[in-house]
């Protein structure tokens, strides 16, 4: 590895990942920003996934402390944040990989509970995180963060209503945080995932369509354009490293799709 992230303290909020054949979006960027140099905060809601990414990290000679919260209660984002400045004595990354769609319906039949979670856990968990490491990157005058959006955010999404407009506020998020901390030496950027090859994409649908998760993959490779297969997750990884290393250090503002051509459909 080439060292992109050397010395740079990084918090990756969603560190862990659902059971399943494949790594997860989460995973795959603590595991790459570990190997490029960066020190990590894991952190998850379910403690027992983030440890096994410490592992991994851990086995491969890099630098990671596990942080169990919930960003749906801001204090858990405040103290996430804490974690970080008392572990490192920075934040240079923050990024923020969270996200739900279970129980996701049409907006005439979606239960209102479900949109409460999905949008908490979505958005305003994104807002909180932002909220809380925004003060100690302002005081740094720099940082980077990279929000982990959808292109369900711009594509066609009938049943997946909260879902599709978490994702659009994620979007929209990113762009006001963005021109407001960018005289502070702070990016604020997004990446919109296609369909990706991840335990809860795939193992998890598949598992509560009651298919087989190979029919679930093979539906998913077939609506690629790029190759006719999905992307990985540490296809999203190497986004976020850009994102997050001073390759892009004039690059604020932008919601990148990495999705094997599918929103060039759109126009």
């Amino acid at each position: 590895m080439t060292g992109r992230l050397d010395g740079k303290a990084a918090v990756v909020v969603g560190a862990g990942q659902s059971p399943g054949e494949t790594v997860g979006n989460g995973r795959a960027v603590a595991i790459l920003f570990a190997r490029e140099g960066g020190r990590m905060l894991l952190v998850d809601r379910d403690r027992d996934s983030a440890e096994e990414t410490r592992a991994i990290i851990d086995g491969e000679g890099g630098e990671a402390v596990v942080h169990h919260a919930d960003i749906t209660h801001e204090d858990d984002c405040a103290r996430l944040v804490r974690a970080a400045v008392d572990a490192f004595g920075r934040v240079d990354v923050l990024h923020n990989n969270v996200g739900i769609g279970a129980g996701d319906r049409s907006a005439t039949s979606l239960d209102e509970a479900v949109w409460q979670r999905i949008i908490d856990t979505n958005l305003k968990g994104m807002w909180l995180t932002c909220k809380h490491a925004l003060p100690v990157m302002r005081e740094q005058a720099s940082g980077s963060i990279v929000n982990i959006s959808s292109i369900a955010a711009i594509a066609g999404a009938t049943n997946l209503f909260a879902y599709k407009v978490s994702k659009a506020g994620v979007n929209a998020m990113t762009h006001a945080l963005a021109l407001g901390n960018a005289r502070f030496g702070i990016r604020v950027n997004a990446i919109m995932p296609g369909l990706i090859d991840t335990p809860m994409a795939v193992d998890a649908a598949a598992a509560a369509r009651g298919i087989p998760r190979e029919e679930m993959a093979e539906a998913r490779h077939a609506q690629v354009p790029l190759g006719g297969r999905m992307g990985t997750a540490f296809d999203v990884a190497y986004a976020a490293l850009y994102l997050a290393s001073d390759e892009s250090a004039f690059v604020t503002g932008a919601v990148l799709p990495v999705d094997g051509g599918q929103s060039a459909r759109i126009g």
